[in-house]
C-alpha cells in the first residue's frame, strides 16, 4: 500500500545527493552545454545507476523506471536547444542503466539454469544467438549493438527483479510510488502537450515527418499531436498508461483518483487502439482473479475513475477526436491503418515463416505498409529466426503459464495487477513489438515482479508450515476429508 510520505523524505542522504547531483548538472548543461550533454547526461545516469545498484539497490530499480519515463522528453530539450540529431546518444541511458542488472544475471547464471530462473535465460540465450547472426551478416555494428541493448535490457531487469524475491514487499511499495508519481507527471504533461504543443515537442515532430514521411504522430500543431508524453512515441507511451492505471486500481493513496483520471485522459488521447483492448484484457484477467471484497472496491474505484473522465470526454476538444476513433473499431474495413497492416502482414508473413536462422538482431522491416516495430511476430521471425525464436517464445510462454497458475494473486491485489499488466501487453504481441524497449520493460518488468511475488509466498507459506509441524500444531482438515480420514 503506498502511504504518505515520511519523516525519511530523501534518505538515503548519499543515494539522494548522486539523483539530484544529476538533476542539477543536466538542466545546468541543457543551457550551458547543450551538445556536450548529449553525451554527458547518458554517462551521468550510468555512473549513478551503477552507485545506486551496488549501494542502494532498491533505489535503483526506481531511478531506472524514472530514466525510462524521462529520457526522451530529455533528448526533446536538449535537439530544441543545440539542434536534431538522429540517432541521439541521450536514449542510449535507459539502456546503460538497466544493463547493469545483467551483472546479476551472470553471478546467478548456472543458479539459474537449475531453478525456476530457466526461462529467462532461455530467451537471453536467444537474443544473444540473434546479436551473433546480426554481428556476422549486417554490416553496420553500431546499429546491431544499439539493437541488442533494446532486446536484452528487458530481460536482465525482469530477471533482476525476479532473483531478488526476498525484497518483493520493498518493491511492492517502490513499484507502487514510482508508477503514481510517474503516471501523474507523463499524463499530466501529455494532456498539456496535446492542448498547447510544446515548441519542443513541435520541432521534434516537425524533423520526424520531414525524415520519416510518417504522419502517425498526428500534426505538431495543438489539438493535431497524438500524445506521446515524456516517451518517444505514442505507442509506449499509451503501453506505459495502460500498466499505470491498472497499477493504480490495486493501491490506497489520496492522490489515486486524480492521478488515474489523468492517466485514463492521457491513454484515450494516444488514439492508440491497440492499448485500449490491452486495457480490456488486463481488466478482464484483473478482476476474476481477487476475492470478492477486493472486486467490489475495484468495481467501486473504475466508477469513481469514469465519474471523472468522462465528462472531460463530453467536452471538446477531446469528445470528437476519441468518439471518431472508438468508431473506427466498427468499420475496420476502411480504417486506413488496418489496411495497411493487412498489405503488410499479407506481403511479409510468407517470408518470415521461412526465416530458419534469422537476419540478426539489428535488421529492420523496411515495407512501405508496415514497419519493424509494427508486429513482435514478425520482428521475432525476422530477427531470430525459428532457431532463436522457439527458446525465446517458449521461456516467454512459461513464465506467463506459470502466472496464471498463480494462486498467490488472490490475496494480493500488486500481485495480480502485475499479472494483469504482463499479460495485457503481451496481448499486442501481433501489434507491437512489445519485447523491446519500453514495451519490453513493462513486459519484462512486471513479469519479473509477478514471479517474485510467486517464489515470495511460497516461500513464506512454507515456513508457516515449518512452525507449524515445530510447535506441533494441528492443521484444520481438509474439506473433502470424511470423518474416518480425518
Amino acid at each position: 500500500m503506498v502511504t504518505a510520505p515520511s519523516s525519511r523524505l530523501l534518505q538515503p542522504a548519499s543515494a539522494w545527493v548522486a539523483i539530484l547531483s544529476l538533476i542539477i548538472l543536466s538542466v545546468l548543461g541543457l543551457f550551458v552545454a547543450g551538445g556536450l550533454l548529449r553525451y554527458a547526461f547518458p554517462a551521468g545516469c550510468f555512473l549513478v545507476g551503477a552507485f545506486l545498484f551496488f549501494r542502494h539497490p532498491l533505489l535503483y530499480v526506481g531511478f531506472t523506471w524514472w530514466i525510462w519515463f524521462l529520457a526522451p522528453f530529455v533528448r526533446r530539450l536538449i535537439d530544441y536547444r543545440v539542434g536534431w540529431l538522429d540517432p541521439n546518444p541521450v536514449l542510449l541511458a535507459p539502456f546503460l542503466v538497466t544493463s547493469l542488472c545483467l551483472l546479476t544475471m551472470s553471478r546467478q547464471l548456472t543458479q539459474a539454469i537449475r531453478g525456476s530462473g530457466l526461462p529467462f535465460v532461455l530467451s537471453m540465450m536467444s537474443v544473444l544467438y540473434g546479436l551473433f547472426i546480426g554481428l556476422m551478416t549486417i554490416p553496420s555494428r553500431s546499429s546491431v549493438i544499439v539493437a541488442f541493448l533494446s532486446w536484452f535490457a528487458p530481460i536482465v531487469f525482469g530477471y533482476h527483479l525476479f532473483s531478488n524475491w526476498r525484497r518483493f514487499p520493498a518493491y511492492r511499495q517502490l513499484t507502487q510510488k514510482v508508477f503514481l508519481w510517474g503516471i501523474a507527471l507523463m499524463a499530466g504533461y501529455g494532456i498539456l502537450q496535446f492542448l498547447i504543443a510544446p515548441p519542443w515537442d513541435r520541432f521534434w515532430l516537425q524533423n520526424v515527418i520531414e525524415v520519416t514521411r510518417n504522419h502517425a504522430f498526428g500534426v505538431p500543431v495543438p489539438l493535431g499531436m497524438r500524445v506521446f508524453g515524456t516517451l518517444q512515441s505514442h505507442q509506449p507511451f499509451a503501453c506505459f498508461m495502460v500498466a499505470g492505471t491498472l497499477l493504480l486500481l490495486s493501491i490506497q493513496h489520496p492522490f489515486k483518483l486524480a492521478a488515474s483520471g489523468a492517466g485514463y485522459l492521457a491513454l484515450l488521447l494516444t488514439m492508440a487502439r491497440a492499448a485500449w483492448l490491452s486495457w480490456l484484457v488486463g481488466i478482464v484477467v484483473f478482476l476474476p482473479s481477487l476475492k470478492p471484497r477486493l472486486q467490489i472496491r475495484l468495481i467501486i474505484t473504475l466508477i469513481l475513475v469514469m465519474l471523472i473522465i468522462l465528462p472531460l470526454m463530453a467536452v471538446e476538444p477531446f469528445s470528437g477526436l476519441i468518439a471518431d476513433r472508438f468508431q473506427s473499431f466498427f468499420s475496420v474495413s476502411q480504417d486506413g491503418s488496418y489496411i495497411d497492416r493487412s498489405i503488410g502482414y499479407s506481403t511479409l508473413l510468407s517470408e518470415a515463416l521461412q526465416q530458419f536462422e534469422g537476419k540478426g538482431i539489428g535488421f529492420v522491416i523496411s515495407h512501405s505498409n508496415i514497419g519493424g516495430n509494427d508486429s513482435g511476430i514478425l520482428t521475432l521471425l525476422f530477427n531470430l529466426g525459428w532457431i532463436g525464436t522457439i527458446p525465446y517464445l517458449g521461456g516467454l510462454l512459461l513464465l506467463l503459464g506459470n502466472m496464471l497458475r498463480d494462486r498467490s494473486v488472490a490475496v494480493d491485489p500488486f500481485s495480480s495487477a502485475c499479472r494483469a499488466i504482463a499479460l495485457a501487453t503481451f496481448a499486442q504481441m501481433g501489434l507491437n513489438s512489445v519485447i523491446l524497449s519500453g514495451f519490453g520493460m513493462v513486459l519484462w518488468g512486471f513479469i519479473g515482479l509477478s514471479t517474485a511475488a510467486h517464489v515470495y509466498y511460497t516461500q513464506q507459506q512454507l515456513m508457516q508450515e515449518r512452525q507449524s509441524i515445530a510447535f506441533h500444531i494441528p492443521f484444520p482438515p481438509s474439506p473433502g476429508m470424511s470423518g474416518e480420514e480425518r
